[in-house]
């Protein structure tokens, strides 16, 4: 179910957010995966306005999906200005509305980190795995718990983001590498990689702000 606080607040800041937001915070992440991927039906979790998309512009057939409609207005902006030819719908990343082994590929940038509720987000992570083909990978981001600044606080926030005068809150749950991993692996993905945002630039990498994870579907057996 969608959490509507959460979506009206996405609602509200789409704009701003499509100006402060403009470009892709993982453009340098998502790059290395067109070239490796190169090609093929690819889904966009919460998509926003549609940054993301950018570096699967060539030679991929591209779908997209948010729970905000105003967020989707600005994304159909965003395709217009790029020339993106991409498949816009509003949806819930608990309840995908795609056919079982649907997708080549999948990216999920700050997505499941705005889930409300331990039993939705592992539904999301199960619903991804449901509509990608086997042998499908994906990519998500979420933040981390223990990045400098939620050192005191609970896994649980709320993040203020300030809008036409207003400060508006956005739900938050905030993962550790372990948790994101062991969520991952019950969805029955296989984890090929999780890393810090290349941005981040410590040893540490615990501290990140963002982990990454690539993952993929078993391939099918005989």
């Amino acid at each position: 179910m969608i959490n509507q606080s959460n979506q009206e607040v996405f609602n509200q800041i789409a704009e701003s957010w499509y100006q402060v937001r403009h470009w892709s915070r993982f453009t340098r992440e998502l790059s290395e995966l067109a070239l490796r991927w190169q090609k093929g039906k690819l889904l966009n979790i919460g998509c926003a306005h549609g940054p993301d998309f950018l570096p699967f512009k060539r030679g991929f057939n591209l779908y997209g999906i948010d729970f905000s409609i105003k967020m989707l207005e600005m994304a159909q902006k965003y395709a217009a200005k790029f020339d993106l030819q991409a498949n816009l719908a509003i949806a819930d990343a608990v309840h995908l509305p795609f056919a079982d082994a649907a997708f080549d590929w999948a990216i999920a940038i700050a997505a499941y980190h705005h889930i409300e509720g331990h039993d939705q987000r592992r539904q999301a992570f199960q619903e991804l795995k449901r509509v990608l083909k086997p042998g499908g990978e994906a990519f998500i981001t979420v933040w981390n718990r223990w990045q400098p600044g939620f050192w005191l606080k609970g896994k649980d926030v709320q993040v203020p983001w300030k809008s036409k005068g207003k400060i508006l809150h956005r739900y938050h749950y905030l993962y550790t590498y372990h948790e994101l991993r062991s969520e991952l692996r019950k969805a029955d993905f296989e984890v090929l990689r999780m890393f810090p945002e290349r941005a981040y630039r410590y040893p540490v990498k615990c501290f990140s702000r963002n982990i990454c994870a690539v993952v993929k579907v078993s391939e099918l057996t005989s």
